[in-house]
Formats: structure tokens, sequence, C-alpha cells
């Protein structure tokens, strides 16, 4: 099995930018679809992004697309958001998580594997 560790959340101002890094170890990452989600305080975990492992494909939640860009690189073990043009609605923990479903899914029930979080803040 896989496990993932996230890591470069922190505090940003509005406008501003983050990458998270998502660290996979134990199984080859190209085995796995690779989801963002993320919870802010008092709401539902929501989907953010995917990287399917079929084709490497993306996709957006629309709250994020044009500002977020999920890349993987395999040799790395490690799938990456950009976060550009953060906003204070952005502000919550993100995961990610890794499924053997070749293609993208937008259900957290559809995947496996768990890292423990990181927080990002957008405030000034």
């Amino acid at each position: 099995q896989v496990q993932l560790v996230e890591s470069g959340g922190g505090l940003v101002q509005p406008g501003g930018s983050l990458r998270l890094s998502c660290a996979a170890s134990g199984s080859p990452l190209d085995l796995y679809t690779i989801g963002w989600f993320r919870q802010a305080p008092g709401k539902e975990r929501e989907w953010v992004s995917c990287s399917a492992s079929r084709d490497g494909s993306t996709t957006y939640a629309d709250s994020v697309k044009g500002r977020f860009t999920i890349s993987r690189d395999n040799a790395k073990s490690t799938v990456y958001l950009q976060m550009n043009s953060l906003k204070p609605e952005d502000r919550a923990v993100y995961y990610c998580a890794a499924t053997w479903f070749r293609q993208c899914a937008r259900l957290s029930s559809g995947y496996n594997y768990w890292g423990q979080g990181t927080e990002v803040a957008v405030s000034s």
C-alpha cells in the first residue's frame, strides 16, 4: 500500500501563491490516481483536483479552475498542487488521496489512501 505525506501549507495573503506537495512511498506513484481534497472549518470535505494514472489527465473543481494546477513527478513520487490567486475562501486543510481507479474520481469514498493534511490559511 502507499503512504502519503502532504507539505507546503502555510499562511498567505489574498492573491498569493502556495505549492503543496504530496509525497508517496511504499508503492510506485504511477499505479495510482491522485486527488486533492480540502476541508474548511465547519464544512464537508470537498474535491479540488485530480491526476489520473491512466493517461495523466487532470480535472479541477469549478471553484479553483484557472487558479490551481495539479502535476505529478512519478520519478520523485510526488504530486504537486500549485495554487495561485488565493482567496480567503481557499482556507482549508488540504489532503491528497490515492485510488487504484485509473480515472479521476470526485467522491472521497473512491479513494483508498489518505495523507494527514496540510493547512492553508489565506488572510491579510
